[in-house]
């Protein structure tokens, strides 16, 4: 019984010299550890909903501190100008960074529907 204490002691310290029996059966039960209980314990660890990016958005350099952007209208979808502005942001920003929108316009094609928005923007 003394020699089982010993052996489980030695387990909690971790006293075995690598490539031995022991250090081997160690090593074995934490990879089983990591890839088995998985299925049966929920850790409830799942990864962070990400938004998808923006189809196409150029940047351009406008004077020292200003930006230009070029969103596609696609990727907005508001009905209001606030709702428009806001949603601009919302786009422009993991690009850039926060930033104040100036001024924004929107492209139309010959039929009068919005292709693209273009958006001055300060930092």
């Amino acid at each position: 019984m003394k020699k089982i204490w010993q052996t489980i002691r030695s387990y909690i310290w971790w006293t075995h010299e690598r490539g031995s029996f022991h250090y081997d059966v160690m090593v074995t039960l934490i990879l089983l550890f990591i890839f088995v209980t998985p299925y049966f314990i929920n850790y409830k660890d799942k990864p962070a909903e990400r938004r998808p990016r923006p189809r196409s958005v150029l940047v351009l350099p406008d004077g020292e501190n200003d930006l230009v952007f070029r969103v596609d209208a696609l990727d907005v979808k508001a009905n209001s100008d606030e709702e428009v502005q806001a949603e601009l942001q919302r786009i422009i920003e993991p690009i850039s960074g926060y930033v104040k929108i100036k001024r924004w316009a929107a492209d139309k094609d010959q039929s009068g529907n919005v292709v693209t928005y273009h958006v001055w923007v300060r930092r």
